[in-house]
């Protein structure tokens, strides 16, 4: 795998999108204003102008819904990754009393020192029994690298590895913070949607008001700018994913420990998909393996047979969700 060339692509397409995302907010401001101007003319057929500061206020309401959204949505890391991590069930590691969770932290202070980084907090989620992981933090100080119990209990050493990795990368490359940012950004996109929406209900007596009509402009735009953010938002996320594979391998020196930790979650899907699914809402996105089942345009994670392949540079098959330490790391991922 020529990792830094994927890393350099991934971050080359992740500019482009962010690019998009940001012309699509303008976007909808342009239309949220074209929809109540053609309103506005409809309503009022004898008036030729339209009120004082009419576009400035739409303009203003429409980014203060959209930044309204982004500080709502970004508040949910404050406190820090431990915080979150403790919401979503993790606790801290324990490895005076338990291998493998010393060997976790072991992990952690190795990848720390490869990178050059300050160690982040160790945690597990306990009752998590499929494969997967998360990081989360605002920076370094107060990073966290959370795996599941079927993590600690179902890979090896250089799985493990391979695993922590790909969760140091987001943390490296600020994916975090990124991430929420994009996500606060989209909740207020659908505000905009949700204002239209409101605005065109009707009444206990199935009456409409007045405000229907500029609700139904609003409500349309809205929820064309809303898909348009959610579609930009997983992009982005999918190019985060293919740039912390590239990142692991580059940091481990090895295909097989990540590669090995992905073969390992199809296996486990095929036996009957053990996937996070009651993980709290606001780590779902950043999980090793998404949990979501939305569609191809909205999936937050590309699909895993494509990171497979990318990082193997053909296919591979399952791998069965079982540890044997004593197997070494085959020459092949050597290179």
């Amino acid at each position: 795998m020529r990792f830094f060339e994927r890393q350099e692509a991934a971050r080359a397409q992740t500019t482009q999108l962010l690019v998009l995302f940001a012309l699509t907010v303008l976007a909808l401001v342009v239309a949220v204003n074209a929809a109540l101007a053609l309103t506005w003319r409809i309503v009022t057929p004898g008036f030729s102008g339209y009120p004082a500061y009419f576009f400035a206020v739409n303009t203003g309401m429409t980014l203060l819904f959209v930044l309204g959204g982004w500080w709502l949505e970004t508040s949910a890391l404050q406190g820090g990754g431990e915080r979150l991590a403790r919401r979503a069930g993790a606790r801290e590691a324990w490895p005076a009393s338990r291998e493998a969770e010393r060997k976790l932290c072991n992990i952690v202070s190795e990848l720390a020192i490869a990178a050059g980084m300050k160690p982040p907090l160790a945690m597990v989620l306990d009752r998590e029994e499929g494969i997967n992981a998360f990081a989360a933090g605002w920076d370094e100080g107060d990073a966290v690298v959370a795996v599941t119990r079927g993590a600690l209990e179902h890979l090896t050493r250089d799985e493990l590895q391979g695993l922590v990795a790909h969760e140091f990368s987001h943390l490296r490359e600020g994916d975090t913070r990124l991430n929420m940012r994009l996500a606060g950004m989209v909740f207020g996109l659908e505000m905009i949607f949700n204002l239209g929406r409101s605005m065109c209900e009707a009444d206990g007596n199935g009456q409409r008001s007045f405000l229907a009509l500029p609700g139904f402009a609003i409500k349309v735009t809205g929820s064309l700018g809303w898909l348009a953010g959610r579609a930009l938002k997983a992009a982005v996320s999918r190019q985060r994913e293919f740039l912390a594979d590239a990142r692991a391998v580059q940091f481990t020196r090895s295909r097989d420990g990540l590669g090995g930790v992905l073969r390992k979650v199809v296996g486990q899907q095929e036996q009957g998909g053990l996937v996070s699914r009651t993980l709290h809402p606001a780590v779902q996105h950043m999980l090793l393996v998404g949990a979501s089942a939305d569609a191809r345009w909205f999936a937050s994670h590309p699909p895993l047979p494509e990171r497979i392949r990318r990082i193997y540079g053909r296919p591979m098959t399952a791998l069965p969700a079982r540890r044997d330490d004593e197997m070494a790391t085959r020459p092949g991922a050597i290179f």
